[in-house]
């Protein structure tokens, strides 16, 4: 897997598996953007986090991003609302290969009170690890906006 640069947000509820997470991606090689939050035991909103990681790959600051919450749903919705992001939430490495080669996820989502640490680090690892199908996907994807 090629080393990429990715930028990564949580809330408090996501905070711990974050931290794990970002210890991981560096022993992989790559380059990481924490963009918060920075403490776990402070009560934080998760969409001021999902519109911080949309606005980096917007900006062309990061290709592909990581975010995590309590359940993943609410900072997916959040991301998946400005233009460009296409934010998937994922239980399992499958659905995480998936995203990436049907529907061009650029941003992994993962709920921090629903998967263990080893599961994680399989999605991040088969998200990271996929490239976009293209072929018969790409008109689906350009649906998407």
């Amino acid at each position: 897997m090629t080393a990429k640069p990715i930028a990564v947000a949580s809330d408090h509820a996501g905070f711990a598996l974050k931290q794990v997470l970002l210890g991981h991606l560096a022993d992989l090689g790559h380059k990481v953007t924490d963009l918060g939050t920075h403490n776990g035991e402070e009560s934080v909103d998760y969409p001021d986090f999902g519109k911080a990681l949309a606005e980096a790959i917007n900006r062309g600051d990061h290709d592909t991003g990581l975010l995590i919450c309590g359940t993943g749903i609410g900072i997916s919705i959040a991301a998946n609302r400005h233009p460009g992001i296409r934010a998937a939430l994922c239980h399992d490495s499958t659905s995480a290969k998936l995203a990436r080669e049907h529907n061009d996820a650029n941003v992994l989502v993962l709920g921090g009170r629903l998967i263990g640490t080893e599961v994680a680090k399989d999605c991040l690892g088969a998200f990271l690890g996929t490239d976009f199908g293209h072929g018969r996907h790409v008109r689906r994807v350009e649906k998407l906006g």
